[in-house]
């Protein structure tokens, strides 16, 4: 892997511009500077946009920022089985973001931080080299699932559903190829990632290197009538309640080779190594406050049928393999209220306990996902007779 970065460095240099200019610039003092005529700052520091701008000759500067907080109380029950019931006050998620750019609007960054559980969720450059097509490197999320790429700061419901739960990619470390461009009308995008495979921060188990093999991600997606509008093909609900159709079909395909996880970047170590296949279908469709987003999961593994028995404490007995399916509706109504609906079906294959999921939600959008109150009802069920029935209210600020 420290090969292929090297590589990549390499061949960066040879397209990177000429920063003669910015260097010299850096040498001087800053009051050296002189602001009127030839420097353009500007300062946004709104109620939900934050950021500090830059711009000088051909270069410019861009620094966004912005924290949030998620506030959630959830209250269970369970119908069958020996589970207690219970209630709990938390906060789900504390996070600071900073995204921008650096001398070009062409080389680009972002950051997010937790700071609930303190560690780093995306640490990415993007550069973008040639027209549409970018390569990033660093630490973000794989494009598998739709679901899991929407940020959970822009959820229609109040959490995300079993299937991405199972089946997710997740964040991992790596490089990415993107590009997107038109066919007449019918707008495509192409993201290819070769990453290492355990996901983030996932480097070493017992001083000894976990995996020899690196993970590969490739997703087509397809918008036949062009763009969302505010990217909301990558957000829950229709806020911008689009005049026209519009609809995203994306299809991407993992393979983890030699996967030390059981769900390949998540879930515990396995004590022996196998290459996972994942499978995943997705698409979204908006009109006039409507939204309708559905998913497809399978995921499988070569060379064994079940994993290994777990025989080391701390590694799992094995993969979590099969497949599931997800649909969720939702309809905006007059003052930015929505109502939505979720079915989720989880299938796996050596386990007879089927998931089901049945969700039903009720959102307050008031500074659209910024600021917004979400309440939702859901009846979990795994086969043959355990029931949870759950109630979750969930406060959303982003400053």
């Amino acid at each position: 892997m420290t090969r292929l970065f090297t590589i990549l460095i390499l061949i960066s240099a040879l397209f990177l511009p000429d920063t003669k200019g910015y260097s010299q610039r850096s040498s001087e003092p800053l009051e050296s500077e002189p602001l009127k005529g030839t420097v353009k700052p500007e300062v946004k520091n709104k109620l939900t946009s934050r950021e500090i701008y830059f711009e000088k000759g051909n270069s410019s500067f861009r620094f966004k920022y912005s924290a949030r907080i998620q506030t959630r109380f959830d209250s269970w029950t369970y119908q069958n089985g020996d589970k207690e019931n219970g209630n709990e006050l938390y906060f789900r998620r504390i996070r600071f973001k900073s995204d921008g750019h650096l001398f070009t609007p062409k080389l680009a960054y972002k950051i997010e931080i937790d700071l609930l559980n303190p560690s780093m969720l995306d640490a990415v450059i993007k550069w973008n080299f040639y027209k549409n097509v970018s390569i990033w490197a660093g630490q973000t999320k794989l494009r598998g699932n739709r679901e899991r790429v929407i940020s959970s700061q822009n959820l229609q419901l109040v959490d995300r559903s079993l299937l991405n739960s199972k089946f997710t990619l997740d964040r991992d470390i790596g490089i990415w190829l993107s590009n997107h461009f038109y066919a007449g009308n019918i707008m495509l995008r192409t993201v290819f990632s070769i990453t290492k495979g355990e996901g983030r921060y996932i480097l070493m188990a017992d001083d000894e290197p976990i995996n020899n093999g690196l993970d590969y991600t490739v997703r087509l997606e397809v918008l036949p009538f062009g763009a969302f509008k505010n990217n909301g093909d990558y957000k829950g609900g229709d806020l911008e309640r689009e005049q026209t159709p519009k609809l995203a079909v994306g299809i991407s395909y993992d393979f983890n080779d030699n996967a030390a996880r059981s769900r390949g970047h998540k879930g515990s170590f396995v004590q022996s190594e196998a290459d996972l296949y994942t499978w995943i279908v997705d698409f979204m469709f908006k009109y006039n406050g409507f939204s309708w987003m559905g998913e497809y999961a399978n995921r499988k593994v070569g060379g064994i049928l079940s994993g290994i028995e777990d025989t080391t404490p701390g590694y799992t007995s094995d993969f979590y393999l099969g497949d599931a399916f997800n649909m969720q509706v939702g309809y905006l109504l007059g003052k930015n209220f929505e109502v939505a609906a979720r079915f989720t079906q989880v299938t796996p294959l050596f386990d007879n306990n089927q998931l089901k999921e049945y969700t039903i939600g009720i959102s307050k959008y008031i500074v659209g996902h910024k600021i917004k109150v979400q309440t939702d009802y859901g009846i979990f069920t795994e086969a043959p007779d355990i029931t949870q029935n759950i109630y979750r209210l969930q406060f959303e600020l982003s400053l």
